[in-house]
């Protein structure tokens, strides 16, 4: 049996991630304690062994499922982008990928789709799903079956997974609230229409947006939060109802997707003028929105990034099992009229 890092771990009394910084010839090691593990792999026959595990998978496919809640949300098209990259260039490592989109906030979609990945026994899984008890014990037990779980552009960091790609969310809010205050020191009567309350990303730009709002000592009033469930028709006629019902709405604030039903709600209502909205993302409909003028600015995160690094890092993982792996944050980029192109 091949000795691997953690062998050689436990022999010398130290952690993997030290084992690991020594073999590859990193800094950060006491010298002395570098000369003691490395003698320890010398003796007992440590040879990195990828191209060994490389010639393996080209006879065993490295199957990776990813779930995404993406039918109807053109965001996620950019994601699908980044893994379909990630595939193309890991193809000689024999990396196929399963891709697995749902059109749903539902508690039991999501839970039926993660019991067909953990029945499909993948070598990894890459999900976008939902952060409730329900989801994280079923994301335990993929984990705890032996496939690696990785959650891609939303967090669980409460279940087994096994590191995030993905933005900060709570930062993102945070930057929405100071974008706001620059556009006046007059009261901000806001409506939220959010994605769903059960996706951790969502309730973390709420969250940041308020904190960031009493950190400017701002004037403001969230008159209504609801629910657009990312869907264009669900977004229109709530949004419509609670504009509807209070008249004095100044400002809204797009967490998620549903942009286009919300903006339409708007339009409709001929008060685009009066409104500041500002929202996530750069997909065509939004950034037609913006050069019109209904949104003032929209808050990018990269997702073209967030599949391919997570497909990438998760195959390093497989192949090499190094540890530790640390979340990849991605960029939080503002665009407005003049800058949506690029």
């Amino acid at each position: 049996m091949a000795v691997t890092i953690r062998d050689i771990a436990k022999e010398a009394g130290v952690s993997r991630g030290t084992v690991d910084r020594v073999l590859h010839k990193r800094k950060g090691v006491n010298e002395e304690v570098a000369k003691r593990v490395q003698a320890i792999a010398d003796d007992m026959g440590f040879t990195p062994n990828l191209a060994g595990k490389v010639l393996a998978r080209r006879k065993q496919p490295l199957r990776i499922g990813c779930l995404l809640p993406s039918i109807g949300n053109p965001f996620f098209d950019d994601v699908i982008a980044g893994f379909r990259q990630a595939e193309r260039e890991l193809s000689d490592f024999g990396v196929i990928l399963d891709i697995i989109q749902i059109k749903s906030f539902d508690l039991d979609v999501h839970l039926k789709e993660l019991k067909h990945l953990e029945a499909k026994h993948y070598d990894g899984v890459c999900v976008t799903t939902l952060d409730v008890q329900p989801v994280i014990e079923a994301i335990d037990r993929i984990a705890e079956s032996g496939t690696t779980v990785v959650t891609v552009n939303t967090d669980i960091d409460s279940s087994h997974r096994l590191f995030y790609v993905g933005p900060d969310y709570y930062l993102e809010g945070k930057t929405a609230s100071g974008l706001l205050q620059l556009c006046g020191r007059a009261q901000k009567r806001i409506l939220i229409v959010t994605g769903s309350f059960n996706m951790k990303g969502h309730q973390e730009r709420i969250k940041g947006f308020i904190e960031g709002l009493q950190e400017h000592g701002a004037d403001y009033i969230v008159v209504d939060t609801v629910e657009s469930l990312d869907d264009d028709n669900i977004g229109y006629e709530r949004t419509r109802s609670a504009l509807e019902q209070c008249q004095d709405i100044n400002s809204m604030y797009l967490t998620a997707a549903g942009v286009q039903g919300a903006c339409q709600a708007v339009k409709d209502l001929g008060i685009q003028d009066k409104l500041r909205t500002f929202s996530f993302d750069d997909v065509p409909v939004t950034r037609s929105l913006v050069k019109e003028g209904v949104i003032t600015f929209t808050i990018c995160q990269q997702p073209e990034r967030q599949g391919y690094d997570a497909i990438q890092k998760l195959f390093t993982h497989l192949m090499n099992q190094q540890e530790p792996i640390v979340d990849t944050i991605t960029q939080t980029i503002i665009k407005i009229r003049e800058n949506i192109e690029e």
